[in-house]
C-alpha cells in the first residue's frame, strides 16, 4: 500500500490538435482536503473527467488504493467510490430530495423487486440530517437554493459511499453565509475520513480548508505544496508562471463630468429610493451582501426591467430605460453576471458574439461588409488578448476568463457612455481576473463611467473610485474608497 487512495502517475491526454493533459502527477491522501488551482484552460476540467471515468487517458497510469485501475465508464469510477459535485447542480428538478440522492442506486425489495420508498426517504433524511441540513428529503429540488442542491448532491456521494468526492467550484454562486455551512460540512468529509479534491479560484476557499494544494499549467504539473508553506503571492506566482506585480491595476485617470444620474429609483419589492451618480472616468462599486438588490437596480436602468418611480438623468438629461437595445443605443452597455446564458451565443462565432450588438454598423447600401466586421473582430481580440487560434471559433471553445472579455468586447464595437459590470471577475482565475481589472482600467482612462457590481471586498476597495452599499434594496452608505475599508463596508452592508 502506497498510503495514498488516489494517485495518478504520468497521465496524458490528447484530444485533436491539443494536448490536455500532459504528463500529470497526483496523489490524494485518505481524509485530506486537497486544492488542485490553475487558470482556466490548465488541465483541471480534462484531469477530473479523468478520474471519473469520463476520459480514457492515453498515456499513463491510476492507482485506487494502492490497485491500478482502468476506468472505462463513470460507473466504474462511482463503484469504487468516486463522486464529483459540479458548480451546475446534475439534479432532476422536479423529483424530490431522496429520489435525486437514490436515483440510480434505489433500494429495491428482493421478492417483488418494487422500490422501497419509505427506507430511501428514512435512510435520505438520515444522511441530510448528518450533513445538519434544513430541509426534508421529500422537498422538490427546485424548491431548494443552489447552497442546498450542493448539500444533495454530497449526501448522494455520501450514499454511494464515496471515498473520494471532488468539489468543483462549489462556492462560486454561493452567498457568504452559505459558503460557511459549505465549509463546516467540508471539514465534516474530511472528519469521517473521505478524500476531499477542492478546485476554486478563490483564495479564502483554498486558505480555509485545503491540507495541500497541487498546481497546473497548461496542461502540465507543476508542484505540490503543503498549504501552511505557501503563500498567496507564491501560489499565484506557480499559476501563472509569472510574477503578478500588482493584483489590482488601478489607474489614476481624472474625474470628469457627471455621465449618469439616479435619483430615488424604486421598484416595488426589489429596491426603494435608490440614487447614486457616475462620472467620465470613475468606477462606482455597487456592493452588498447577496440579495441586496444591486442587480435589481442595474436592470432597471438598463431596461431589463422599469421602475415604479425614480429618475434617470444621462448627460444630464432625463432618460427612460425603454429596453436593453435602447439603453444601448443611448450608450449605456450590461456586461451580465452569467455571461453564458445571457451574454453570449456559445454556438456562435467569436466575432459574431463580438459584433452581434452593433450589426448595423456594418450596412452600407443594401450590402454587409464581412471583412469590417471579421477585422474590427480581430483588432478587438488582440486589444483585450483573448486566446484563441481564430476568431471564427466558436464562443464555447474558449475558457471562462476569454468569454468575459468577449462580452467586454461586445461592449466596445458601440459608442458607450456607461459600462455596467455586474460581478466581471466571477469564476475566472487569477491571471484572467488581472487582465480583466487592466481592461476596466484602460475604460475608465478613456472616459467611460463604470458602475462595477462585486461582492469581493478586495476587488471593490482595489479598484473603484466611489463605493455605494446597499442592504434590502436599500443605499446604506456612499463612500470616497480612499477612506473606506473592509470593517465599515461590512458595517453598512450588514447592519444599516
Amino acid at each position: 500500500m502506497s498510503g495514498y487512495i488516489l494517485e495518478l502517475k504520468g497521465v496524458s491526454k490528447y484530444f485533436p490538435g491539443v494536448k490536455a493533459l500532459d504528463n500529470v502527477h497526483f496523489q490524494l491522501k485518505p481524509g485530506e482536503i486537497h486544492a488542485l488551482m490553475g487558470e482556466n484552460g490548465a488541465g483541471k476540467s480534462t484531469f477530473i473527467k479523468v478520474i471519473t471515468g469520463v476520459h480514457i487517458p492515453e498515456e499513463g497510469e491510476i492507482y485506487f488504493n494502492g490497485e491500478k485501475v482502468s476506468f472505462k465508464n463513470t460507473r466504474e469510477a462511482q463503484a469504487l467510490g468516486i463522486a464529483a459535485i459540479y458548480q451546475n447542480s446534475t439534479a432532476y428538478p422536479d423529483l424530490t430530495v431522496a429520489e435525486n440522492i437514490f436515483i440510480g442506486h434505489e433500494k429495491i425489495s428482493p421478492k417483488s423487486k418494487k422500490i422501497l420508498w419509505n427506507e430511501i426517504y428514512e435512510e435520505a433524511q438520515k444522511l441530510l440530517d448528518k450533513l445538519n441540513a434544513k430541509f426534508d428529503s421529500k422537498a422538490v429540488i427546485n424548491t431548494l437554493s443552489v447552497a442546498q442542491q450542493q448539500i444533495v448532491e454530497i449526501a448522494k456521494a455520501l450514499s454511494m459511499n464515496a471515498k473520494v468526492v471532488i468539489m468543483d467550484e462549489p462556492t462560486a454562486a454561493l452567498s457568504n453565509r452559505e459558503c460557511e455551512e459549505l465549509y463546516k460540512i467540508t471539514l465534516k468529509l474530511k472528519e469521517s475520513g473521505v478524500a476531499v479534491i477542492f478546485i476554486s479560484h478563490r483564495m479564502e476557499d483554498i486558505y480555509r480548508l485545503a491540507d495541500r494544494v497541487t498546481v497546473m499549467r497548461d496542461g502540465k504539473y507543476i508542484g505540490t505544496w503543503d498549504m501552511d508553506k505557501m503563500s498567496k503571492d507564491q501560489l499565484v506566482e506557480a499559476m501563472v508562471g509569472r510574477k503578478i506585480e500588482q493584483l489590482f491595476p488601478k489607474q489614476e485617470v481624472p474625474i470628469t463630468d457627471e455621465v449618469l444620474r439616479v435619483e430615488n429609483l424604486s421598484q416595488t419589492g426589489r429596491f426603494q429610493d435608490v440614487s447614486f451618480s457616475v462620472h467620465k472616468g470613475e468606477i462606482v462599486a455597487l456592493t452588498g451582501l447577496v440579495g441586496a438588490g444591486r442587480s435589481e437596480v442595474v436592470e432597471s436602468v438598463f431596461g431589463v426591467t422599469h421602475p415604479d418611480s425614480g429618475k434617470i438623468f444621462l448627460d444630464g438629461k432625463e432618460f427612460t430605460s425603454e429596453s436593453p437595445s435602447k439603453s444601448i443605443e443611448a450608450g449605456i452597455g450590461l456586461l451580465p453576471e452569467d455571461r453564458q446564458k445571457e451574454g453570449l451565443v456559445l454556438a456562435w462565432e467569436i466575432s459574431k458574439n463580438i459584433t452581434m450588438s452593433n450589426m448595423g454598423k456594418y450596412r452600407s447600401r443594401g450590402f454587409y461588409d464581412v471583412k469590417k466586421e471579421n477585422k474590427e473582430a480581430q483588432e478587438l481580440c488582440e486589444k483585450l488578448s483573448i486566446k484563441t487560434p481564430s476568431v471564427f471559433n466558436l464562443a464555447s471553445s474558449l475558457s471562462g476568463g476569454n468569454q468575459q472579455k468577449v462580452v467586454v468586447a461586445k461592449l466596445m464595437t458601440s459608442n458607450m457612455k456607461v459600462i455596467i459590470m455586474d460581478e466581471p471577475t466571477k469564476g475566472v482565475d487569477i491571471g484572467a481576473k488581472t487582465a480583466i481589472y487592466e481592461i476596466m482600467g484602460s475604460l475608465a482612462a478613456r472616459g467611460y463611467g463604470i458602475i462595477m457590481i462585486s461582492s469581493e471586498m478586495p476587488e471593490v476597495l482595489g479598484m473603484s473610485d466611489t463605493i455605494v452599499v446597499m442592504k434590502d434594496g436599500r443605499v446604506t452608505a456612499t463612500m470616497d474608497t480612499k477612506s473606506a475599508n473592509q470593517e465599515s463596508i461590512l458595517k453598512a452592508s450588514m447592519f444599516s
